[in-house]
C-alpha cells in the first residue's frame, strides 16, 4: 500500500479525507477491505485519533466506507460520488441534455413495459404540477422525470437518475431562466404518459427522444449564435 502522506496542521479533517479518498482511488484497499485502523492511521498521518475518526465519519457519509460495530470500518466503495458530481457540474448544457435522452428515452420503454396503476397516478400527478406551475418550473419538470424513472422498477436506474437529477435541475433553472430557450412543452409531456399508459415500448422512446428535440436544438442555435 503507498504510504500516506503526513497531513500539514491546518484544516485537519479535510486533509485526512482527501488523502484516504486519494487511497481508494488509487486502489489501495479494494472493495469489501478492512481499512487500517484509526490508532494505525494517525500514526502514519501524524495526526490525533479523533481527525481520523471525523474523517472516517465523513467518507461513511458520503458512502465511500462501512463502520461495522465491532469489526472496523471496511471500504463500500472506490468511486466518490462527490467527484463524479463536481465533474457533472462542469458539464454545459448540451453535454446534459444528450445524457437525458439517452437516460430517459431507455426509462420511458421501461416504464411502458413495467408501469402499474401507482405509477400512472404519480406521473400524472406529476404533470398536473408542471401544468400548474406554468411552463418554466424546472422543479416540477425534474419531478416529473424522476416519476416516469420510478415507473421502471428498476431501483440501480432510479438511484442513477436521482444523482443525476441534481445536475439535471441546475441547468433547467439557468436554461428556463434564459428567455431564449423554449419553455416546457406541455403537450410532449402528455405524449410520453399517454405513451406510457398505452403500453407501447417505441412510442414511449420516441416521445421522450421528441420531448427534448426542441431543447437540444435551442442548446446547438444559441451557442452557435453566441460564439459567432
Amino acid at each position: 500500500m503507498t504510504a500516506l502522506r503526513t497531513a500539514g496542521r491546518t484544516s485537519l479533517v479535510d486533509t485526512v479525507v482527501d488523502q484516504l479518498r486519494a487511497q481508494l482511488a488509487e486502489g489501495a484497499w479494494s472493495v469489501g477491505d478492512r481499512i487500517p485502523t484509526e490508532h494505525e492511521l494517525a500514526d502514519r498521518l501524524g495526526v490525533g485519533r479523533n481527525t481520523v475518526r471525523e474523517a472516517v465519519r465523513v467518507l461513511v457519509h458520503a458512502g465511500l466506507l462501512e463502520s461495522r460495530q465491532g469489526n472496523g470500518t471496511f471500504v463500500r466503495s472506490t468511486a466518490d460520488p462527490a467527484a463524479v458530481l463536481r465533474h457533472m457540474r462542469r458539464a454545459d448544457a448540451l453535454e446534459v441534455l444528450e445524457l437525458r435522452v439517452a437516460l430517459e428515452a431507455e426509462a420511458a420503454r421501461l416504464a411502458a413495459e413495467r408501469h402499474d396503476p401507482a405509477d400512472l397516478r404519480r406521473m400524472r400527478d406529476a404533470l398536473a404540477t408542471v401544468v400548474a406551475g406554468g411552463d418554466r418550473d424546472a422543479d416540477a419538470d425534474v419531478a416529473f422525470h424522476l416519476a416516469v424513472v420510478e415507473a421502471t422498477h428498476n431501483s440501480a436506474f432510479v438511484e442513477v437518475y436521482r444523482f443525476f437529477s441534481a445536475q439535471v435541475h441546475e441547468v433547467l433553472v439557468h436554461a428556463l431562466g434564459d428567455r431564449e430557450m423554449p419553455p416546457i412543452d406541455i403537450a410532449a409531456h402528455t405524449a410520453l404518459v399517454d405513451a406510457v399508459a398505452g403500453g407501447d415500448p417505441a412510442a414511449a422512446e420516441r416521445a421522450a427522444r421528441d420531448l427534448l428535440k426542441v431543447p437540444i436544438e435551442a442548446v446547438r442555435a444559441l451557442t452557435a449564435h453566441r460564439t459567432a
